[in-house]
């Protein structure tokens, strides 16, 4: 079993990262928040689960071990895999998810784009309460400058996050929404000459909002 993974990022895209450990590029899928921790060229350090399948090896990397507890827990529950486990990831925080299994919120589970009505209450089964008790109340997942109708006219949003937004199961329209309105919000919050998010951090925040049950 694989871990965890700690050595310099080479590189990282919308849906994965590869760190080099040891000489040896290691890559991973992640989720966002795992992702938006990483730049090209520092150091970092990954907590990793391996998913060993007949005709493949696959390794899943997360932000915290809370994450990665989450995901084995998802992958107990029939009918989930591993890439659906990570789409749950990429739209709940652990906490989130917590709340929505503990309530029976399956409005708030079918979110994740390829999880229909009996496949979350198939989860809400099958989970129960394994996931444990909630860490972090925190801050909502909305709120504030990011509810809908807060963005202000202005440049296009990113086509390399609207694209992927897109392929996660979200249509074009609303996809264009949520990064428009994340990014409107970030500029509200640091002013217009503050740097803007990198890819993973808006995709992560983009997540977020629509997680938030904004969706079209």
């Amino acid at each position: 079993m694989i871990a965890s993974v700690r050595g310099t990022v080479l590189e990282t895209s919308l849906n994965g990262a590869t760190i080099e450990v040891g000489g040896v590029g290691m890559a991973f899928q992640a989720t966002p928040t795992a992702l938006a921790g990483l730049r090209p060229g520092e150091e970092a350090m990954v907590h990793t689960e391996l998913v060993v399948r007949e005709d493949s090896l696959t390794l899943f990397g997360f932000a915290d071990d809370d994450e990665r507890h989450c995901f084995r827990v998802l992958m107990g529950a029939k009918g989930v895999g591993a890439r659906l486990a990570l789409a749950v990831l990429s739209v709940h925080t652990p906490d989130t998810l917590r709340r929505a299994v503990a309530e029976a919120d399956v409005a708030a589970l079918t979110r994740v784009p390829g999880l229909g009505p009996k496949g979350a209450q198939r989860v809400i089964l099958d989970v129960g309460d394994r996931l444990g008790p909630v860490r972090d109340e925190g801050p909502g997942r909305t709120g504030g400058a990011l509810e809908r109708g807060s963005a202000q006219p202005g440049p296009a949003p990113c086509p390399d996050v609207v694209a992927a937004l897109v392929q996660l199961g979200w249509n074009e329209a609303t996809a264009a929404e949520a990064v428009g309105t994340v990014e409107a919000a970030h500029s509200a919050a640091h002013g217009q000459a503050a740097a803007p998010m990198t890819v993973p951090e808006l995709l992560r925040a983009s997540l977020r909002w629509l997680g938030g049950g904004h969706r079209g």
